[in-house]
């Protein structure tokens, strides 16, 4: 047992250690939070009974069902529309195409998750850039940031909305209705859309989804392990004869045995058996590929079967929801399940050195795979993977379209006049879809993002722990004591300015429940309404505009777009700026900071 007088310190050093974990990623942050709330039982800072409790907050299963019901509205095709509609407006212009891309993701996200609409206009953005000979790097971060900002403005149109609120109302706060929030955020959209329409064309890149030249700025280059079969044409050539040591395709190590030869030498000759480690473009993989060189030696297939009529090459980013993530290539086992093949990996900004079966996949991972048009629609239809170099058609339940679409509306609408609390009519919604048939009961429980559900209890729980062991008030009380000349309007500023921060690093729900309960304490301790301070909270912990690991869909544009880290900063900052500006000003206006 933890003596009292320290326990508000070893509950805050259990915190910077897990920061430390989501910002250097050395855990999974579901898996790290529950590590956390796992130590605080162990010390005996946390009872099971509190653990137990946070089952009790609404919250998560409020969260989880919108997540259902958002599946069901992109399983009965409602979503694909989306893409439809964007390439009919687009026309021929990159100007209007953002402008038409901003205003169906500032439209949507507020009443379907923003996720599933950026999944599924990513290869329409795509797409629709590529027919026009328009950059995609110009518009795939202002589709982030518009569902972003669309989803601030409604109590269901982000997770961390529906969360600050579940914490406020055990805090002893009022429950938020349905559109409180949506006066002073739907200013901050609109203006928040109006600034990226003037600046992105301005502070963006313009980067081809894949280089003509290699080692050009800007391109995408994937890396593989190939294997030279016995009797492959190949054994016996330097690999200057072979194609695999030009100026599109770098090898770099052979592996013969045991033996391991880094950057060989193009005039290295190959024998049955070597392996190869090489790094390409998408274009470069398939010239391996029909040269007869296999991915794994597991994985070797014939020539003609490479000929056939329709094979493509299709990149496809890893989902949120991927049953894949954190496993090893051999574990899709695609060939036997759906005859596809993965032919290489692309991460961002990593170095990768083993390439193997072995080789861990991770969320927004970039893999080349090989297939028929139909097989790969088939296999992207289940959500594991996005295919992001084709728009997909995957087979919809059109006919149950209006069935979703009167439910979200019904739950919308029920909700703004408070017939029911919002945790009841999202759980009546997410039935009403399953019952119908616009989503199986499978597909419903691969819609919700399970390690998002398990972040927020147990980040419920640390936030019992924050509170029973005083550091919520500690921390509340030093952040009084250092804006002690601050009036209360400038300590709401600073509040939205360190969730904003805190959101770019870190997960958005983490922040939410955190600092909800701190900025309670600040306003209760300057004798002020904290609701103002609350809507801060949800307003700043959305914003993650900065950086391209704070928020999904930022991470998920990060690799599509085939952006740098640095890229996020360029529109982010002024984009945070402008949020954190509108936000201190608006908040006032319309919860006043006025006696409690």
């Amino acid at each position: 047992m933890i003596p009292e007088p320290v326990q508000p310190v070893f509950v805050g050093l259990v915190l910077v250690a897990l920061f430390a974990c989501f910002v250097r990623e050395w855990l999974k942050p579901d898996v790290a939070v529950m590590s956390a709330v796992a130590l605080l039982l162990a010390t005996g800072l946390l009872a099971p009974a509190q653990v137990l409790s946070v089952f009790g907050n609404s919250a998560p299963v409020t969260i989880a069902c919108l997540f259902v019901i958002s599946g069901a509205l992109a399983r009965t095709g409602c979503v694909d529309r989306l893409g439809e509609w964007l390439a009919s407006m687009a026309g021929g212009s990159e100007r209007r195409l953002l402008l038409a891309m901003l205003a169906v993701g500032v439209v949507v996200s507020p009443f379907i998750n923003n996720t599933p609409v950026v999944m599924v206009m990513i290869p329409a953005v795509i797409a629709i850039s590529a027919r026009h000979g328009i950059a995609a790097s110009r518009l795939l971060i202002p589709l982030s940031y518009a569902t972003i900002l669309g989803g601030m403005t409604t109590m269901v149109g982000t997770s961390t909305n529906i969360l600050v609120d579940g914490v406020a109302r055990d805090l002893g706060l009022a429950p938020f209705h349905m559109f409180e929030i949506s006066a002073p955020a739907v200013l901050i959209a609109l203006l928040g859309c109006a600034a990226m329409y003037c600046l992105a064309p301005r502070l963006l890149p313009v980067r081809d989804r894949l280089s003509r030249q290699f080692g050009a700025s800007g391109e995408r280059l994937f890396m593989t392990e190939l294997f030279v079969p016995q009797g492959s044409r190949m054994v016996g050539r330097t690999l200057r004869e072979a194609g695999v040591a030009n100026g599109t395709i770098r090898v770099l190590t052979l592996l013969r045995g045991d033996d391991e030869h880094s950057a060989p030498s193009p005039d290295t000759r190959l024998v049955a058996g070597d392996r190869l480690v090489v790094h390409s473009r998408s274009e470069g993989m398939m010239d391996l590929r029909m040269a007869g060189l296999s991915r794994s030696a597991g994985g070797t297939h014939d020539l003609e079967t490479l000929r056939r009529s329709g094979v493509v090459m299709v990149e496809t980013i890893v989902g949120p929801t991927s049953r894949y993530a954190q496993r090893p290539i051999r574990d899709l086992d695609l060939a036997a399940r759906y005859g596809i093949h993965v032919i290489a990996v692309h991460r961002k900004d990593a170095s990768i050195e083993d390439i193997g079966d072995e080789f861990q996949l991770q969320f927004g991972d970039v893999l080349l795979v090989e297939g028929s048009p139909t097989q790969i629609r088939r296999f992207c239809d289940n959500g594991d993977l996005i295919a992001i170099t084709e728009t997909r058609a995957p087979s919809h339940r059109h006919a149950r379209a209006p069935v979703a679409l009167a439910t979200i509306a019904a739950v919308m609408v029920l909700a703004a006049f408070n017939v029911m609390p919002i945790e009841g009519l999202a759980l009546i919604g997410a039935a009403v879809v399953v019952a119908s048939g616009c989503i199986r009961s499978d597909e419903a429980y691969k819609a919700i993002e399970w390690p998002v559900i398990v972040l927020i209890y147990g980040m419920l729980a640390l936030s019992i722990a924050m509170r029973d062991s005083g550091l919520s008030d500690l921390l509340a009380g030093a952040l009084v004591a250092a804006g002690a000349d601050l009036s209360p309007w400038a300590m709401l500023a600073l509040v939205i300015l360190i969730a904003s921060v805190m959101t770019e690093f870190i997960s958005n729900n983490a922040v939410a429940v955190l600092l909800t309960p701190v900025v309670i304490g600040v306003a209760q301790q300057l004798g002020v309404d904290p609701r103002p301070f609350v809507v801060g909270v949800m307003f700043a912990a959305s914003a993650s505009f900065a950086t391209p690991i704070g928020y999904q869909t930022n991470t998920l544009v990060y690799n599509a777009g085939n952006y740098r880290f640095g890229d996020f900063a360029r529109l982010g900052v002024p984009m945070n700026l402008l949020v954190w500006a509108l936000a201190t000003a608006l908040i006032p206006f319309f919860w006043p900071l006025q006696p409690a």
